[in-house]
């Protein structure tokens, strides 16, 4: 039996810890493998139709997880189950993402050990939320689960992420050693830091095991935990509510810096904001938590609703300012510079025309292009078609462009300002991004009967796991039929209003079941 937390307010113990360092472990497959470095390494590797197997990787994972995460709740409630499915699932999810290093040279290989890197990865998350009904007492429950998101913050998420980096400036970007690097590091930080966990913490809450235990029962147990969850009016409120604002917040994840894309904002500075984001998380995770215990985990949770809604209009307000410049300035490009190019002979030429374009729009687009034409090649440099794209470049910046009150003039002061923006929401993001999941996970974890945790928390996983998909859906279908990325922003607003007005009329119901619980 493991030691009993220490009272409200005082400091962690060891098993509070050994909790908390488990998040510091697997942050950097979620930094490293599922969102920053991997994916562009995959699909460098697949080639053009890297990013469509890279989807269908992910959703195959997504998807048995979700599927399963049920049933092996239902399982883990064992006495002694708990503990060795975690072990399990963290292990499939180190090994395999270890072994993806190996097969760098067969991309359905890789493929193939992400989609099981992040089942293991995926589900031993489920069992580590579960955990946190074992570790503490509801009254430490807020802030034990925020001080977990921000160690994955400056743990898992910056150090061994910055490292990584690091090396692949060095080496180069495209160095295989770097690359393999950047992912074998991910597994031994993961396991090496997987051991107080293992070490220290133990099941205290289950249900225990009966003769009668299969399969059939098990799945007759998930069937009954979801009639409770329905029974239990506040319950079933907070979850459905969770639904819709966890899903705006994972859809702001998502799309960040693909609607920073589209708009035309350089990647280095999206990438220097996002990082911002993960140092601003660390602080204000902890911050949040001591924010719910003054004044309630409800109100803290609604306060992190009403700046994600500030968040939105932010965004939209980014994109709405820059796209009629935008499509002006494409217009300009085309009329301008594209047109008089568009009798190109050659692949090499084609190609350059398109780097160039892309150059056009910087500030200071004189001087790349100074640059990109000075490391020309001396056969490049005797090329007529090549010198043609610098030549019509040089007359588009000479003229329109060369011009503040022109198209081009015009979309760069747009830029600066969305730039500006999309560090303002980089910051904004930063203050409730770790707050809104730990203190979710915590007053879920206050909600349910603690000898079944694992079961409801496998329910309260699938709800994480495809509110992903409603979001991003909303996102694309507003965004297309307006043709304006910044309207699909305005509409993630109604996911955070439903959460929201659902938090507020749901209060009696869901406090009194946070009472009765």
């Amino acid at each position: 039996m493991q030691a009993k937390a220490a009272g409200k307010g005082k400091r962690f113990n060891r098993t509070e810890w050994s909790w908390i360092m488990y998040d510091w472990a697997n942050s950097i497959y979620a930094t490293n493998i599922m969102a920053a470095i991997f994916p562009t390494i995959f699909v460098s590797i697949a080639g053009d139709a890297g990013d469509i197997w890279w989807g269908y990787g992910t959703s195959i994972a997504t998807f048995a997880v979700a599927l399963l995460a049920p049933v092996l709740g239902a399982l883990a409630d064992r006495r002694g189950m708990k503990k060795k499915l975690f072990t399990v699932f963290m292990l499939i999810g180190v090994v395999f993402t270890f072994l993806i290093a190996l097969v760098m040279n067969n991309w359905k290989l890789m493929l193939a050990g992400y989609i099981l890197s992040r089942i293991g990865f995926s589900g031993s998350c489920l069992f580590y939320d579960s955990f946190l009904t074992d570790v503490t007492t509801d009254d430490r429950m807020d802030k034990v689960s925020s001080w977990g998101y921000a160690m994955g913050y400056i743990g898992g998420s910056t150090i061994p992420f910055l490292i990584s980096i690091a090396v692949l400036l060095a080496l180069g970007y495209g160095n295989p050693i770097a690359q393999k690097f950047s992912i074998i590091i991910t597994s031994v930080w993961w396991l090496v830091f997987s051991i107080p966990f293992l070490r220290n913490v133990e099941q205290v809450h289950c249900v225990e095991k009966t003769e009668g235990d299969s399969l059939g029962k098990i799945f007759r147990n998930v069937l009954k935990t979801a009639r409770e969850i329905s029974a239990r009016r506040g319950l079933l409120l907070f979850m459905v509510a969770y639904f819709f604002y966890i899903d705006g917040v994972g859809t702001i994840i998502s799309i960040s810096t693909a609607y920073g894309t589209v708009l035309g904002l350089g990647t280095v500075g999206m990438i220097l904001a996002l990082l911002v984001t993960q140092i601003v998380a660390m602080p204000c995770s902890i911050l949040f938590a001591n924010i719910a215990e003054k004044v309630t985990a409800r109100k803290a949770l609604i306060g992190a609703i009403l700046i994600y809604t500030l968040i939105c209009i932010v965004g939209f307000y980014m994109g709405f300012s820059l796209e009629p410049h935008q499509a002006a300035y494409e217009e300009a490009v085309r009329t301008e510079y594209a047109e008089p190019l568009a009798d190109l002979k050659g692949e090499e030429a084609s190609a350059l025309r398109e780097d160039v374009r892309k150059i056009l729009s910087a500030k200071d687009a004189a001087k790349q292009l100074n640059e990109k034409q000075d490391a020309l090649t001396a056969e490049q440099q005797g090329d007529q078609e090549i010198l043609r794209v610098f030549q019509a470049a040089n007359a588009f910046l000479n003229g329109e462009a060369g011009q503040e009150t022109g198209a081009a003039g015009r979309f760069r002061k747009a830029v600066s300002l969305s730039t500006i923006l999309f560090w303002a929401m980089a910051v904004l993001v930063g203050t409730v991004q770790g707050g809104i999941q730990a203190v979710s996970r915590s007053y879920f974890g206050k909600l349910i009967p603690k000898a079944r945790s694992n079961e409801f928390f496998g329910f309260f996983d699938i709800f994480g796991k495809f509110a992903s998909v409603l979001g991003p859906f909303l996102y694309s279908v507003i965004g297309g039929w307006t043709g304006r990325s910044s309207y699909g922003v305005l509409a993630l607003i109604v996911l955070f209003l439903i959460g929201l007005v659902i938090m507020i009329r749901g209060k009696d119901a869901i406090e009194a079941q946070s009472a009765e619980s």
